[in-house]
């Protein structure tokens, strides 16, 4: 078993799972759907190829560590229907950083995520076009279950106060204690008919993670550096 882990961090982030055409809210932590739809862009899968997608949602127990909770966001503007015109409002997660995790026992697959997050087909977002990562995203494998390596991982280096314990959110199994229920399983992202199946989700309550011991990567914004070809 080994969990490939991926860094979410960006001036904005935003992942819906409830969202209504003028009313698109975020969730305080990514969702399966938003991190499956960039593994599927990263591989060059498209929109309406379904039986791929749900292949790889099925493939992969997904997780979130939140290393900074982000501050919610309001943006609003007005747009035009026809003769009509109607206010829409949209939520961000701004400042926001995680540690995602997807574990599989499939090796082979793993590696070829890996390998295509560093080389990806298309654009990489955090839930929508107007949030584009920053580096690194990448973070790599690791031996073990997802709950483990997400416990164990150091802790993500950010700017503002750092939390004493951090939030752990995991796929669940219904029943299961702290458990509920999130439609954010991807059946379809084909706009024409996007569809997403329910999801147990589970709190799995706050950890103490080890300080970092290594500098990373500068984290400085740059969301035209995926088009020179550099890996994010």
């Amino acid at each position: 078993m080994a969990t490939l882990l991926l860094r979410l961090a960006a001036p904005l982030q935003s992942w819906g799972a409830d969202s209504k055409f003028d009313t698109r809210r975020t969730g305080r932590e990514p969702s399966k759907s938003g991190v499956i739809g960039l593994l599927a862009a990263a591989l060059g899968v498209r929109r309406d190829e379904d039986a791929e997608i749900q292949a790889l949602s099925a493939a992969l127990r997904f997780g979130v560590r939140v290393d900074k909770e982000g501050e919610l966001l309001r943006d609003f503007h007005m747009a035009h229907s026809g003769k009509s015109d109607y206010l829409t409002n949209r939520y961000y997660l701004s400042d926001a950083v995680f540690l995602a995790g997807l574990e599989s026992n499939d090796a082979a697959l793993l590696a070829r995520l890996e390998d295509a997050l560093r080389h990806p087909v298309f654009p990489l977002f955090l839930g929508r076009r107007s949030c584009p990562p920053t580096p690194p995203l990448l973070l790599g494998v690791r031996d073990g279950e997802l709950l483990t390596v997400l416990r164990e991982e150091p802790r993500i280096p950010h700017e503002g106060k750092q939390s004493a314990a951090l939030r752990i959110v995991t796929d669940g199994v219904p029943g299961e204690r702290d458990t509920g229920i999130q439609r954010d399983v991807p059946v379809s992202f084909d706009p024409r008919h996007r569809r997403f199946a329910d999801r147990a989700v589970t709190q799995r309550g706050f950890v103490t993670a080890p300080e970092i011991t290594a500098v990373p990567r500068s984290t400085e914004h740059d969301p035209m550096a995926e088009l020179g070809g550099e890996p994010i």
